[in-house]
């Protein structure tokens, strides 16, 4: 890169490299054996997902053959340098496996498959498959399937050869789809001594072939898994008869027949199967397909199974206490005495659980309003908000239809609710509502009284385990009051209020910070102090990237925690090198967003659900609120100096530097570890 060229890297590598943090993780013997094979399972799921969405994006870009590209995003580069660094990180994927299963065998943990049994063994596989396997199995033979397109995303297949040693019989062909939604991934076989055995389902199957197509005359069969990734991105229907829950249903089928972005199979499988099934699939040599492994779909590694070894995986953590919401004490009346800032995982997401029950149960409560994005597969968020609903008040819940990959869990929790007399409320098509916000409505002696929860992260306790967040719980009736107008303006078709203290997206959120950026600027040029510290999931806005360049250029001194993308590249000379950039790579993953400004030596703290990206500043609706209480402020800025000072988790941003572990003189800080103790001095 020159310095002459605008200085914006390409997001999709960015993201790529991203998830090649995730690998290091998987790579890194300082972590527990089996966390590092889930790290092999987040890393695959991670990938899918980025084809599915990205990739996906990028092919239907190609389309349009005079759309102007600037020079961050010219698909048909992308996809070729995608390309590259996806085979790449591949084959970094299968040597790290390759050494994770063979530290397992040092624990007397050992991977098999069909080849390796003994005897014993095999009757232990086969009377799995017929009392567990074979009910969920129904094969289709691939000359008579009428539309091969049904295969699904997300759905890993044996492609199966079948054959005769006396070639009495012509070799037929069949597709048999592993029912992992139903059962585990992984076989436990019966232990020998201190050793343990563990088989995918993949060559249970394999070893029971014959079980299945025998009846056929066949005596040879041989098995190879091959999976497809569609285009998971929903074409809206703008049909004003329909509601849009029934348009976000209809649009759920259309998903399921995506175009494929990637067609990927066992690289051993023989070259008559491909080819009949590349004819079926209608897959061109132009087409993304790629050989691979023997095995697909690892994101199932995330539930390997323990098999008795705890010093192999984390040190489970306890949730700390927090000192201002003692036990048995109302939490709404010690939000009243002061503002109170909750750290996931490091502190219970269950005060919010005990925080909504109150609310329930008060006979001076009269309403709740909620924002949900993705709520837990069992949510006792929803329990909590339908016993309100049941105990007479009155319940608002903003449910966001178009949260990707969890519309259909957001459709079942709609009709849920509103079942027992929740009112529901959609967002419009294309417009997504992403803030996390709750109100409590409370009949007090001085009339109506309100108490807000602002967050960045989702009401979702399954994730706050293992996302780190923050949220303010704030009985400030300021914010309070602006919290209000946010969940009107979200009820009244998204007419624009006037707030007080609230940033809010999409109408002055990236304004707001541009001005908060000239203001620093300004201080820089007349010789005052002048700094920004922001941590952020993605920074990818070029309007803002910009600004920050320019913000360096001016003296001001920018310190960036980005987990994900980072188009902006710190250190250039002349352009960038008052900018330093960090990611930060651990146990939980890194969700916080927060911004601090020096305002000339008063700094002003923000936390926001935005991360700043086109999608957050103009097409959805954001928060960012103030920090005003003096103790909250000093935890933020605490836990923003313990990551700045992270030397183990930490790697550097910019080109060069790709994942490049940042290294300090002195003793070894993990940040996240840190961040714990200090909370549990607190506490």
């Amino acid at each position: 890169m020159t310095h002459t060229a605008l200085p914006i890297l390409n997001r999709d590598l960015n993201w790529l490299y991203f998830n090649g943090r995730v690998l290091q993780e998987a790579a890194d013997n300082r972590n527990p054996l089996l966390e590092r094979l889930k790290f092999l399972g987040i890393f695959s799921n991670n990938r899918d997902e980025f084809f599915r969405v990205r990739v996906a994006t990028l092919n239907r870009m190609l389309k349009f053959e005079n759309m102007p590209y600037d020079s961050a995003v010219n698909p048909k580069k992308a996809l070729v340098e995608i390309g590259e660094l996806v085979q790449s990180q591949e084959r970094e994927f299968m040597k790290v496996y390759e050494t994770i299963v063979s530290e397992l065998s040092e624990h007397d943990i050992f991977i098999i498959n069909e080849t390796h049994l003994s005897p014993e063994q095999g009757e232990q596989v086969k009377k799995y498959f017929h009392e567990q396997v074979r009910v969920y199995l129904f094969p289709n033979m691939i000359s008579s399937l009428k539309d091969i397109s049904t295969l699904r995303d997300k759905s890993i297949y044996l492609a199966v050869k079948l054959g005769r040693k006396d070639k009495a019989l012509k070799d037929n062909y069949a597709l048999i789809e592993l029912p992992t939604k139903t059962l585990s991934r992984f076989f436990i076989l019966p232990s020998s001594g201190n050793q343990r055995y563990i088989m995918l389902l993949d060559d249970v199957i394999r070893y029971c072939l014959s079980e299945i197509f025998s009846i056929f005359g066949y005596d040879q069969f041989s098995a190879y898994t091959v999976k497809i990734t569609r285009d998971a991105e929903i074409d809206i229907d703008t049909d004003v008869s329909k509601s849009f829950l029934e348009i976000m249903s209809e649009s759920l089928k259309q998903r399921k027949r995506g175009v494929p972005v990637r067609f990927v199979y066992d690289k051993s499988i023989p070259e008559d199967l491909l080819k009949i099934l590349r004819k079926r699939l209608e897959i061109t040599k132009d087409d993304p397909i790629r050989g691979g492994g023997r095995y697909h779909n690892f994101k199932d590694f995330m539930n390997f199974p323990n098999l008795g070894h705890r010093e192999l995986e984390y040190q489970a953590l306890v949730p700390l206490k927090h000192r201002d919401l003692p036990s048995n004490r109302s939490i709404l009346a010690s939000i009243k005495q002061k503002d109170i800032l909750l750290h996931y995982p490091y502190q219970s997401f269950q005060y919010i659980i005990d925080l909504l029950r109150e609310a329930s149960i008060d006979p001076k409560v009269r309403s709740i309003k909620m924002t949900i994005y993705r709520a837990a597969k069992n949510s006792n968020v929803i329990n909590a908000l339908i016993n309100a609903a049941r105990n007479g008040k009155f319940v608002t819940v903003f449910m966001e239809l178009q949260a990707r990959f969890d519309e259909e869990a957001n459709i079942f929790w709609t009709e849920r609710l509103r079942d027992e007399g929740v009112k529901v409320i959609h967002s419009i098509p294309g417009f997504k509502v992403h803030c996390k916000l709750l109100l409590i409505r409370r009949k007090e002696s001085s009339g109506n009284f309100h108490y807000a929860f602002l967050g960045t992260g989702n009401f979702n306790e399954d994730t706050a385990k293992v996302y780190s967040d923050v949220s303010l719980l704030t009985a400030n009736q300021l914010i309070c009051s602006d919290v209000s107008s946010a969940f009107h303006l979200m009820e009244e078709n998204y007419r624009p209020y006037k707030f007080k203290t609230l940033i809010v997206a999409p109408f002055n959120m990236r304004n707001f910070f541009m001005k908060m950026l000239s203001r620093e600027i300004h201080n820089a040029k007349k010789g005052k102090e002048a700094w920004a510290i922001i941590k952020l999931n993605n920074l990818v806005d070029q309007t803002i990237v910009k600004k920050l360049y320019t913000a360096s250029k001016a003296g001001v001194k920018i310190k960036l925690i980005i987990r994900g993308i980072c188009t902006l590249v710190p250190g250039l000379e002349g352009v960038s090198e008052n900018i330093e950039a960090i990611s930060i790579v651990d146990r939980f993953l890194e969700h916080a967003r927060v911004i601090v400004l020096c305002n000339n030596g008063d700094p002003q703290y923000f936390i926001t659900s935005a991360d700043w990206m086109i999608r957050n500043f103009d097409n959805r609706i954001e928060i960012a609120t103030p920090i005003f209480d003096p103790f909250i402020k000093e935890q933020l800025k605490k836990m923003l100096e313990i990551q700045l000072s992270d030397n183990v988790k930490a790697r550097l941003i910019g080109p060069g530097k790709e994942n490049q572990y940042k290294k300090t003189e002195g003793p070894d800080i993990r940040s996240q570890v840190e961040i714990y103790n200090y909370l549990k001095e607190l506490a």
